[in-house]
């Protein structure tokens, strides 16, 4: 990370040149951090932008370290989407000084009221970051975002404003249809046990408890300790199900599900969810609401 800081350094004057010869006529260029952030830019932003998604299907945006590429393309970006809440780990230093250098950051999850946050005594930032998993907080996230591409923008305000509403509007049937498949699950079934914390607004809207193996962040390691703890909580409450996530190594899982079976007990494996990032590029899981109903599915199917 320092050899990328010095990088950074070296670049900002690269930056201040590309500033002054930049062609106002130029598709705005904009570099997003999360694939779930990406995945919002390209709907509100269509045709009329260009976006460089830094990290892909699968990746672990808690432990994600840039490259020598990655500077080149922030430096080169004219807006940096991020989600903020130290999501990004130590990216979001690299993030702080770009914006000390008048370089355009966005952090999306600062829109949010802090008040709706979840906070954690565990967490370098004290807020779950993980804010996506509340459709009601990326419906906000898709506001702010559209009125920051307009002032970016402003040729483009009106086609920004066009797509940001359907975009909401799509938004509204997914929360609708999130309720109706929820609500075929009784609630004393809604235990919801994964690899790490990344599920608690999903938990808070939909009234599940949420059980990560690993804290909010997955640079932190579940020992045996807690392992056994939990597998300990998951025969008292006669779980079925627990999860793998795609960002997340499997073994964290099947060493819980191992510690149940040493205990004379069976939990099946119900599914892999996607919590950090999206599925791959082209597919329906590649989408944030696509993502959204797959782990909906995927959870009530496992756990009736």
């Amino acid at each position: 990370m320092k050899k990328i800081v010095i990088i950074l350094i070296v670049s900002i004057f690269v930056f201040s040149c590309k500033q002054e010869t930049k062609d106002p006529n130029a598709k705005l260029n904009v570099v997003t951090t999360t694939t779930m952030i990406t995945d919002l830019v390209k709907n509100i932003g269509g045709d009329l932008i260009t976006v460089e998604g830094l990290m892909g299907s699968g990746v672990d945006p808690h432990l994600y370290k840039a490259s020598e590429g990655d500077v080149t393309k922030l430096v080169n970006a004219d807006v940096i989407f991020y989600n903020g809440l130290h999501l990004e780990g130590k990216l979001v230093e690299v993030f702080e000084k770009m914006g000390n250098q008048n370089m355009k950051t966005i952090a999306v999850g600062e829109v949010l009221n802090k008040s709706t946050l979840i906070g954690s005594d565990y967490f370098a930032s004290n807020y779950d970051p993980h804010i996506w998993f509340s459709v009601k907080n990326w419906k906000q996230v898709t506001a702010f975002t559209i009125e920051k591409l307009k002032e970016l923008d402003p040729k483009n305000a009106l086609a920004f404003e066009t797509n940001g509403k359907a975009y909401l509007e799509k938004l509204d049937i997914l929360e609708a249809e999130l309720k109706g498949i929820i609500g075929t699950l009784p609630k004393e079934k809604r235990i919801l046990v994964t690899a790490h914390d990344a599920f608690s607004y999903f938990g808070k809207e939909y009234e599940f408890n949420v059980v990560g193996l690993q804290g909010l962040s997955t640079a932190t390691e579940a020992g045996v300790q807690d392992v056994q703890k939990l597998a300990t909580f998951i025969i008292e409450n006669k779980v079925k199900a627990i999860f793998v996530e795609t960002s997340v190594p499997k073994r964290t899982i099947e060493a819980l599900q191992a510690a149940v079976k040493s205990k004379d007990h069976e939990v099946i494996i119900g599914g892999t969810l996607y919590s950090d990032a999206l599925g791959n590029p082209g597919t329906i899981e590649g989408t944030y609401i696509g993502m959204f109903e797959y782990n909906v599915n995927t959870i009530v199917n496992a756990l009736k």
